[in-house]
């Protein structure tokens, strides 16, 4: 009988203790603003990057990484702040996206490549450079593509908790920072499984005609380069230099062309573009050039010009092409 009372008194008792709940799994990555020398550059230069919802809470786990890059004129914040990555990026896991590290590289106007003509430090700060205060956009040695390629994959392989591996990483971004992504994985194969472009540069030799048909035709000289390019011909020629074979090597039907003749292996591609923008024929012509080829690529053109509103709108569609191909 004693027994009996005192498990009942217990039972008694147990029933008014509230266990604690389990805390709730986050929602929302988080994104942090973040700097590093980078030896390629001889300056340090600042990066944003988003961790997924899950990256605090499991501290073992690793994940994939996918690069963006700005455009002209941009800056590492352009696509947190005017496109809203990070939000987009929550959305599509909240739907059943892949999580993975998203990473944001300052590259100034630097073309991601390596500046045939390099301008000092110096040159930059002393009005070569855009207005812009110097330690923000001004560097020793422009030398951009070992920079992505380079310096800011092995820092951000040796900070954050990554696959650090080429099955695991992507590289997308927008304009000049959608030629950047396509040509650094061409460039690069054996560090990035797939690359992204939204309206890039694909095709800068490009020539016509104009709206685009096949053949395609490309400009042969650099006077035309020049008067094709127009005003943007200043920011452009250091970084391609003044010849046709130095253009040639930065264009990325060439690489691609070079890539299958020696039997490497090609990254995924993923370009699109908007049916207004001026550089429609250029996304055009790539497309065009790969399938003369038989390269395996997704291509695809949606209303829109050549701004934010269009990438705002299409970002999602390269983050979950590219989720798709890096994913664990």
């Amino acid at each position: 009988m004693v027994i009996r009372r005192l498990s009942a008194a217990l039972s008694a008792i147990a029933s008014l203790v509230v266990l604690p709940r389990h805390a709730e799994p986050p929602t929302h990555g988080t994104v942090l603003v973040e700097r590093f020398f980078a030896p390629s550059l001889g300056v340090t230069k600042h990066y944003l990057v988003y961790v997924p919802p899950s990256y605090p809470t499991e501290p073992q786990r690793r994940y994939p990484v996918a690069y963006y890059l700005h455009g002209l004129s941009g800056s590492e914040s352009d696509w947190e702040s005017l496109a809203g990555i990070d939000v987009i990026a929550d959305s599509l896991l909240a739907r059943g996206m892949a999580e993975m590290i998203l990473v944001m590289p300052d590259g100034d106007d630097g073309w991601y490549t390596n500046w045939v003509t390099p301008r000092t430090y110096e040159e930059c700060a002393s009005g070569a450079g855009r207005n812009r205060a110097p330690p923000t956009f001004c560097v020793k040695t422009p030398r951009y593509d070992d920079y992505i390629a380079g310096d800011v994959v092995r820092h951000i392989d040796s900070t954050y908790r990554t696959m650090a591996d080429r099955r695991h990483r992507g590289i997308a971004g927008l304009s000049m920072g959608g030629y950047g992504a396509v040509v650094l994985a061409l460039g690069h194969p054996d560090l990035f499984a797939a690359a992204a472009s939204h309206s890039g540069v694909l095709s800068p030799l490009l020539k016509g005609p104009h709206p685009f048909a096949m053949p395609a035709q490309y400009l042969t000289s650099i006077d035309s380069l020049e008067a094709a390019w127009g005003g943007v011909w200043p920011s452009v020629a250091p970084a391609f230099g003044t010849t046709i074979a130095s253009w040639e090597a930065r264009d990325p039907t060439h690489r691609v062309r070079s890539l299958k003749a020696n039997g490497d292996s090609i990254p995924a591609l993923f370009f699109d573009v908007g049916t207004e923008d001026g550089l429609a024929d250029q996304s055009r012509a790539f497309h065009a050039e790969l399938t003369s080829m038989g390269i395996a690529h997704r291509y695809a053109e949606w209303p829109g010009k050549h701004d934010w509103n269009y990438w705002h709108a299409h970002v999602g569609e390269s983050m979950r092409w590219l989720a798709d191909r890096i994913r664990p």
